[in-house]
């Protein structure tokens, strides 16, 4: 058994110099990536934080395993009581699990955390302190496998919509995205993100030195997996591109992965745990919906995914909405025609106000993009005549995923834990 270190961080996007961002100080990363493997065409299942990272960790899509929206109060998802995680998995499997750091999926107490299947918890949200706590646990660890999951909470704005306390980074320069206003505040904001970026990098590569000074690195695999795209208008909370892009790096001598190899075949987060199980020869439960990727790794025979799936079901309000992506269109389906429901901590940047006229836009029932003539997805082709045929052939794709994954919104609207308490409450008064 190989030992397994999975690395994620929030709202981080492709925003790091190997994925061409050349603005961007990660050099640490820059470094895994060009060592190990690097996906470039890998999605989130879901662009907010706790519905993607349940995706990611337990192979199924967030209207299958419960994570319809944010974890933490007063929201208060949680995953299906039957729900696996891949700390449990692993831990079954015969790995001593630890966390360090955020989890996103589960209450931050103690015990919620270890009925994830946690054997050892070092809380923390300071980047600076990670490292110290990997070489506690790595000190700590019994003789066996092991498997050390790690969130940052970097570059997570903070409850104000500020990039934390690191100064801003422009020693490379500032480049806005296209689809964001080019203007100073724009400029400034995006150098404030750089700097947190290089924070969190930093401490990455001190958790590397810490893995290569234990002889670890080379008997190990490291995985750095984002949850969704970055925290800008147009962005994170939205299943435009921008939204749902997310990073995927992996360095691991043992299993053999091609230095310095790129791959550009449709990738879902929902796929990293079969992959993760795959890979190391355990055994997987015939519910997961991701599919393993391990064969491509292997440079066995592989047929890639036509398409990705996405949604968004709860964030801070009820907006139900579903999407297809192939490698060339995507299709939006919009449950509910309210405006575009922002995020608080990105409302609170500099940045909303110069989008407000968009935003607040009345949104249209389906959406449908070209995305190599469109890539920031700005011309909706769903009444074109045009695109009549790749337009019914991602919607019969949609239904199909929605039918085959029990998708509860085809019952229906759906009601929120907080609904359901506050109603109950109401009687109780």
């Amino acid at each position: 058994m190989k030992n397994l270190i999975l690395i994620d961080c929030h709202d981080l996007g492709r925003y790091l110099g190997c994925y061409g961002r050349e603005t961007i100080p990660s050099p640490n990363l820059d470094a895994i990536a060009e060592a190990g493997v690097r996906f470039d065409n890998a999605f989130c299942t879901s662009p907010q934080c706790s519905p993607s990272r349940a995706a990611l960790y337990t192979g199924r899509y967030p209207h299958a395993n419960g994570m319809l929206g944010l974890a933490h109060p007063p929201f208060a998802w949680g995953l299906h009581p039957d729900e696996e995680h891949l700390a449990a998995r692993l831990q079954r499997a015969g790995y001593h699990t630890g966390l360090i750091g955020a989890q996103h999926v589960a209450p931050q107490d103690e015990q919620s955390v270890r009925q994830l299947g946690f054997d050892a918890v070092y809380p923390c949200a300071e980047s600076a302190h990670i490292p110290e706590l990997t070489e506690d646990f790595l000190a700590a660890r019994p003789d066996q496998p092991f498997f050390l999951n790690i969130g940052f909470t970097d570059p997570h704005r903070d409850g104000q919509g500020r990039y934390g306390q690191a100064p801003p980074d422009s020693s490379l320069g500032v480049d806005v995205p296209a689809y964001l206003p080019q203007t100073q505040e724009a400029a400034e904001e995006f150098a404030r993100f750089q700097g947190v970026v290089r924070q969190m990098d930093a401490a990455i590569g001190r958790i590397v030195a810490s893995l290569q000074a234990s002889d670890l690195l080379e008997e190990s695999w490291l995985i750095f997996v984002t949850d969704h795209g970055i925290a800008m208008p147009r962005a994170k909370c939205t299943l435009y591109d921008a939204g749902l892009e997310i990073s995927l790096i992996m360095l691991s001598p043992p299993l053999g992965l091609t230095s310095g190899r790129v791959y550009n075949e449709l990738i879902s987060n929902v796929d990293v745990t079969p992959a993760i199980l795959d890979m190391l020869h355990i055994p997987a439960s015939d519910n997961l919906q991701g599919r393993s990727f391990a064969p491509l790794l292997r440079g066995e025979a592989y047929t890639p995914r036509e398409a990705v799936f996405a949604e968004k079901t709860f964030h801070t309000a009820y907006e139900p909405q579903r999407a297809v992506r192939s490698n060339s269109h995507k299709l939006i389906w919009n449950g509910e025609t309210d405006i575009m429901n922002v995020p608080g901590d990105v409302m609170r940047s500099p940045i909303y106000p110069q989008m407000i006229d968009e935003i607040i836009a009345e949104r249209p029932p389906f959406e449908l993009y070209d995305l190599r003539a469109d890539p920031f997805e700005r011309v909706n082709l769903f009444d074109r005549p045009e695109a009549q045929a790749v337009r019914a052939d991602l919607i019969r794709r949609l239904r199909n995923w929605m039918t085959e994954t029990r998708d509860p919104l085809l019952d229906g609207p759906i009601a929120s834990p907080y609904y359901s308490d506050s109603r109950q409450r109401l009687f109780q008064l």
